[in-house]
């Protein structure tokens, strides 16, 4: 399946019509190569907008979220992580990025998908 992101030199409303379209409360930003940079939260640009007095859309194109800063961004995993590791991460955020040796983003893993393997595992 495809995986949704935003590349580092997206403007705000571009992320958040994209994050509205899919229904998303955070989404990977990557950068020009393709490569893990952060994970950008409602909260992210909920603040960003706030402390800019950021009130409509034409402002809202003016502005980058690599000029973001981020509460919490998730930390990638390796694509060779232990399942403990990435239970771990999941712990703190609905879903992991995982990224391959070079930092190149590869795909997320999500709370859903752990819960659910676990949840089949117990029941069946």
């Amino acid at each position: 399946a495809n995986c949704e992101y935003v590349e580092i030199d997206s403007t705000v409303r571009q992320t958040l019509e994209k994050m509205e379209y899919h229904r998303f409360s955070a989404i990977p930003v990557l950068d020009l190569e393709g490569r893990y940079v952060k994970t950008l939260t409602e909260g992210d640009l909920l603040w960003k907008i706030k402390k800019e007095h950021m009130l409509n859309l034409d402002e809202a194109e003016d502005t980058y979220i690599k000029d973001i800063d981020t509460y919490r961004s998730a930390r990638s995993v390796d694509c060779n992580a232990s399942l403990q590791d990435v239970m771990k991460e999941l712990l703190e955020t609905n879903f992991v990025p995982v990224v391959d040796d070079r930092g190149y983003f590869i795909g997320i893993i999500t709370r859903k998908t752990i819960l659910t393997h676990y949840f089949n595992k117990i029941v069946v």
